[in-house]
């Protein structure tokens, strides 16, 4: 469909399928009925629930002080949608213009939008996962099950992993009073994130609230008992930490098998689409009704060099889902493109973590403001002499400060002679990212090459 007056039958009665009843899927379809479009609404997901809420998922719901299933996200208009819920989508035939379902059933459409996010990356030894007691998180029934047996009141609980979420976990583990230990195999929790400066705080703020924080080592394996349920886990030191409970916080794996042999352009890292969220082929040649938004795309960045980012942000799920729902209803004269300034926050051991950026592209960090060693501070990224990202602690207000710094490509070192700064110094130290060949736990950005076709644009930001 292309012209106005395909355009206008696309709008009036067309066909509209979004696969992942997610937060993304669901801002798109609210975007487009309140752009106009009349047609055919089909939303498909593989849980058996209306979209709903993550983050509080890790934070309250952990904590005993939120209920699971009263995380719905909150509806902006009615999408008059046909539902189809836990029925996980197999297949897609580009050039049937159709999706295939589980049941068998297939669903048609004139534009398609895959927004079918990451789930939780398992334990690698199948059998062990499979253990009584041993958990991931990243559902809402995940949530209900994990945060069952820490009410239970196990005698340890073992995270594996100290990225956020697995932050998250042993933070909420500490203020129901139940001993945690994290293994984590970087040499601090946060380090792929928010590098070493940063990940050493992190560190600290678990030790002083209790957690048994073992860095440098990986799990070897875990262990059960006559019954089934997890007892015990095998360190890389040779050491043994008796627990009931283990979490496995190893980050994410991006939903797109379910589009091998589809020609569509996704792998592991995601699906590439271009800055109006149009998604790629395996030619790398663009497609013009296959959208792609949240956590599954990887899209390029005027902001930076144009790189492949694939992030796991609440915020940018929204904006692309919007932009990705105004484009599949426009003229390619009136597309927008998807330049959202990547934020992110946590909440751990009492403290707002916030950054906005991409800090893992810094080579160098300062404490432009406050004091680490209170724990109020903001840290600010540079890469090849320019702003590149900020973090703070427990010190939001200066975010928009350092985003609009990031969208004007600032110089790095700042140069603020009035600002506090405490005993920081004003030194920018070397950012202490491991090396990326490395694995580590839970970035919530990646960095994923660059775009099959070189375009260039000028970025202006929305707010100026």
């Amino acid at each position: 469909m292309s012209g106005d007056g395909s355009l206008e039958r696309l709008r009036r009665s067309g066909r509209i399928a979004v696969v992942g009843a997610s937060l993304a899927g669901l801002r798109a379809a609210e975007t487009l009925r309140e752009k106009g479009f009349a047609g055919t609404l089909t939303m498909i997901g593989d849980e058996p629930y209306e979209p709903y809420d993550r983050p509080p998922l890790s934070k309250q719901v952990l904590l005993g002080k939120a209920v699971a299933d009263h995380t719905a996200l909150p509806r902006r208009r009615r999408i008059d949608a046909d539902w189809r819920l836990g029925v996980p989508a197999t297949g897609l035939d580009m050039a049937e213009r159709v999706v295939r379902l589980g049941d068998g059933t297939e669903v048609g459409y004139d534009r398609l939008l895959i927004a079918t996010g990451v789930r939780a990356r398992p334990w690698p030894n199948e059998e062990e996962g499979a253990l009584g007691g041993v958990f991931v998180l990243r559902t809402r029934d995940d949530a209900v099950a994990l945060e069952r047996s820490l009410a239970a009141g196990p005698r340890r609980v073992l995270v594996i992993g100290a990225g956020f979420t697995g932050s998250e976990i042993a933070s909420a583990c500490r203020e129901r009073g139940l001993p945690v230990t994290v293994a984590e195999r970087a040499d601090a929790p946060l380090v792929g994130a928010l590098g070493g400066v940063i990940g050493a705080v992190a560190a600290e703020m678990h030790r002083e609230n209790g957690v048994d924080l073992r860095t440098g080592i990986m799990v070897t394996g875990l262990e059960g008992d006559p019954s089934g349920r997890v007892r015990a886990a095998h360190l890389s030191d040779g050491s043994v930490v008796e627990a009931d409970v283990v979490v496995v916080s190893l980050g994410a794996m991006r939903n797109t098998e379910w589009l091998a042999g589809s020609g569509l352009g996704a792998g592991p890292r995601g699906i590439a689409c271009d800055a109006g969220c149009r998604a790629f082929d395996v030619r790398g040649i663009v497609t013009d009704d296959v959208y792609v938004a949240g956590d599954v795309a990887r899209s390029p960045h005027a902001l930076f060099g144009y790189q492949f980012l694939s992030l796991e942000h609440w915020g940018n799920a929204v904006a692309q889902a919007e932009t990705a729902a105004h484009n599949m209803l426009s003229e390619s004269s009136d597309r927008r493109p998807h330049l959202w300034v990547p934020a992110f926050w946590s909440s751990q051991f009492g403290v707002n973590v916030k950054s906005v950026g991409v800090p893992s592209m810094g080579t160098e960090i300062m404490i432009a403001q406050g004091s680490r060693d209170e724990r109020r501070f903001t840290g600010v990224y540079g890469y090849q002499g320019r702003v590149i990202g900020a973090v703070t602690f427990d010190q939001c207000r200066w975010l928009p400060f350092y985003q609009r710094m990031i969208e004007t490509t600032a110089p790095f070192p700042l140069e603020f002679p009035t600002v506090d700064r405490r005993s920081e110094g004003n030194k920018p130290m070397d950012a202490d990212f491991p090396d990326p060949s490395v694995p580590t736990h839970g970035p919530t950005i990646t960095l994923s090459g660059y775009s099959p076709a070189d375009r260039r644009m000028t970025f202006v930001p929305a707010h100026h």
